[in-house]
């Protein structure tokens, strides 16, 4: 997979995708991650200037459109030239004011084999650059960051563990917090007793299926006490469903 990442700081990008499993990834050739200067677009070639103060007057400055135009067509220009589809990649501008970005929309982003992000900065980005360069604004939370790079690197993070041989273990991005739309159990590692804190006993039966649904139940009851706005849409037995019910009673 593909990322093109169109932003005024393209170290941040670079060097935030380039340790751990992501980094990984990118040096094995699962994935690419490419940081576009949107500066290199500017027709103010003295300063590099991408901005300019907003029409109505208010505070801050509004990053211009030309610019960002220019940009989206050379980077829709270098997907094609890669044998891509430019014209219709997807461009996703890291907005507060987009949809939320969660694990269903990482997996249906996971299926694009290029994905353009574009990163704002100041008061936002001139509201005709968005439209002719048909962008989806997408939210990573409810709050304000001074720019849109931290969200593109938590979004290349969790859609790239989705692609396959990224994880090592393919088994890993099944078993995480959201499978089902459950969190995820709790985990536990040697030695057996820390300050007096020992691993549940169940771990160590070497049960297997009494172990799969002690993890089971212990999703259930984290997703309950800790996210309960996920189980409307969680994946459960029959049986999953009425222990459910019997600890809502509890």
């Amino acid at each position: 997979m593909n990322f093109y990442v169109m932003t005024l700081f393209p170290d941040m990008i670079l060097s935030g995708s380039s340790d751990s499993i992501i980094g990984r990834a990118r040096r094995n050739g699962l994935i690419s991650v490419q940081a576009i200067n949107i500066r290199d677009y500017t027709e103010e070639k003295r300063h590099g200037r991408c901005d300019d103060y907003p029409y109505g007057g208010g505070a801050g400055m509004v990053m211009q459109a030309q610019p960002v135009c220019d940009c989206c067509d050379a980077v829709r220009a270098m997907i094609t030239e890669a044998g891509g589809d430019g014209e219709h990649s997807r461009l996703i501008y890291l907005s507060p004011q987009g949809r939320r970005f969660d694990q269903a929309m990482a997996k249906e982003l996971s299926q694009e084999r290029d994905l353009i992000l574009l990163c704002g900065h100041y008061e936002g980005i001139d509201e005709r650059a968005l439209e002719l360069c048909n962008a989806e604004e997408v939210s990573i939370g409810d709050y304000v960051l001074t720019g849109g790079e931290l969200p593109a690197l938590v979004m290349i993070d969790c859609i790239s563990r989705l692609k396959k041989g990224v994880l090592g273990g393919e088994e890993s991005a099944l078993i995480e917090s959201f499978h089902d739309n459950l969190l995820e159990y709790p985990q536990y590692t040697r030695p057996e007793i820390y300050r007096g804190l020992s691993v549940p006993e169940i771990l160590l039966s070497g049960h297997h299926e009494n172990v799969e649904k002690w993890r089971r139940q212990q999703s259930i009851e984290r997703t309950l006490r800790r996210r309960p706005d996920l189980l409307k849409d969680a994946v459960l037995s029959k049986k999953e469903e009425e222990y459910l019910k019997w600890i809502q009673t509890q």
